[in-house]
C-alpha cells in the first residue's frame, strides 16, 4: 500500500504578502529608530565589537562625552579622514565620489571616498567588507544619520565606537591602553598619532609608529593649521 505523498505547507499569498511587509518594515523602520535612539544614547556595543570579542580580541570599550576628548583629537581625525566634514550634505563627499566614479570610468582602481559619516554608519550597524550590497547598506544609513544628527555628535558616536587597535574601541580605552591617561588629557601630537592608526588599526599601534606613519603625523599637523574654518564643526 503506497504512502500518500507529504503535503507542502504553503502559505497563502496574502499571508506571505503580510510577512514581506513586515521583514521590510522592520528592515527600513529598525536602524531608524535605532538611529533616533543613538542620537541621545552612548552606544553600548556594536557588531564588530561582537565580532572581534568572537575572534578573541577582547573587548575594551569606555564611552565618554564630547566635551572629555581632546579638542585636538576630532580635529586631527578630520584632517587624516574626512577634510570636507564640516561641509558636507547627507554625510557624503560628493567631489571625492565624482572621482573616483571617473577613475573607475577610466579603467583605475578606486581609492574610496568614505566620510566620517559613512564610517559611522557602517561600525554602528554592519560588519566589514568590502561587497557592493554592504556598500549599499551604508549609503542608506548614511544620510539618515547626516540629517538627524549634528556634526558634533556624529563625531562623538565615531570617536566613542572606532576600533583603535585589537580589542579597543572608542578615544577614552585608546588614550588609556596607549599613553596611560584619559582622552582629555591628550597632547597635540598623542592625538594625531591615534588619528594615524584609523585606516588599519589591527596593524598599527599609537606608539610604535613606523617612519611612514611619524611623517604621516607631521602631515595632519601641518594640515590641521590649514584647514581654518573646514574646522569649525569640531570645536
Amino acid at each position: 500500500m503506497r504512502t500518500p505523498p507529504k503535503r507542502r505547507l504553503r502559505l497563502p499569498r496574502s499571508r506571505l504578502g503580510r510577512i514581506a511587509a513586515a521583514v521590510a518594515a522592520v528592515l527600513l523602520l529598525g536602524p531608524l529608530l535605532l538611529i533616533l535612539l543613538f542620537r541621545f544614547v552612548p552606544v553600548p556595543l556594536t557588531p564588530l565589537m561582537l565580532l572581534r570579542a568572537a575572534q578573541g580580541y577582547g573587548l575594551n570599550h569606555h564611552w565618554v562625552p564630547y566635551e572629555h576628548l581632546a579638542p585636538t583629537l576630532a580635529q586631527a581625525v578630520i584632517a587624516s579622514e574626512d577634510n570636507r566634514f564640516c561641509t558636507e550634505w547627507f554625510g557624503f563627499d560628493f567631489d571625492a565620489l565624482s572621482g573616483q566614479i571617473a577613475a573607475l570610468g577610466d579603467g583605475e582602481r578606486p581609492r574610496g571616498a568614505s566620510t566620517i559619516t559613512m564610517q559611522t554608519a557602517k561600525n554602528l550597524f554592519l560588519l566589514p567588507g568590502r561587497d557592493w550590497f554592504r556598500k549599499l547598506l551604508e549609503a542608506w544609513l548614511t544620510p539618515q544619520i547626516a540629517l538627524l544628527w549634528p556634526k558634533q555628535r556624529v563625531l562623538e558616536v565615531y570617536l566613542n565606537i572606532i576600533e583603535f587597535g585589537p580589542g579597543i574601541y572608542g578615544a577614552e580605552a585608546a588614550a588609556r591602553s596607549f599613553f596611560g591617561r584619559p582622552a582629555a588629557a591628550l597632547t597635540r601630537e598623542q592625538a594625531i598619532r591615534l588619528a594615524v592608526v584609523l585606516p588599519d588599526p589591527l596593524d598599527r599601534s599609537a606608539v610604535r609608529l613606523s617612519a611612514g606613519l611619524r611623517e604621516r603625523v607631521g602631515v595632519i599637523d601641518r594640515r590641521i593649521g590649514q584647514l581654518g574654518s573646514l574646522l569649525a564643526c569640531a570645536r
